[in-house]
């Protein structure tokens, strides 16, 4: 970075732009430490549901199809169809 780009990048970083920039990171900050917390609650979650007699394999896989779209869905499952075929399963 020369000193024109260096300078200009200074006067963009004022003190409005750093609350600013502050402000951001705090908010993603926060926002990560809920994830954590809800993959906590998640983890908990599949745990409960083996110590039911759930394969919790199956049902990690059931949550990501019903995340897709129908069209999606109803297009991988022809796929994994036509692949299953040709290699005799």
């Amino acid at each position: 970075m020369n000193k024109n780009e260096s300078e200009k990048t200074k006067a963009k970083a004022g003190p409005v732009a750093a609350d600013a920039l502050r402000a951001y990171i705090e908010r993603i900050e926060r926002v990560e430490d809920e994830i954590k917390a809800y993959n906590g609650d998640k983890k908990e979650i599949y745990a409960q549901a083996k110590g039911n007699g759930f394969d919790t394999d199956a049902m990690k896989k059931v949550v990501a199809l019903r995340r897709m779209k129908p069209a999606d869905r109803e297009e991988l499952d022809a796929l994994v169809g036509v692949y299953r075929e040709a290699v005799g399963i």
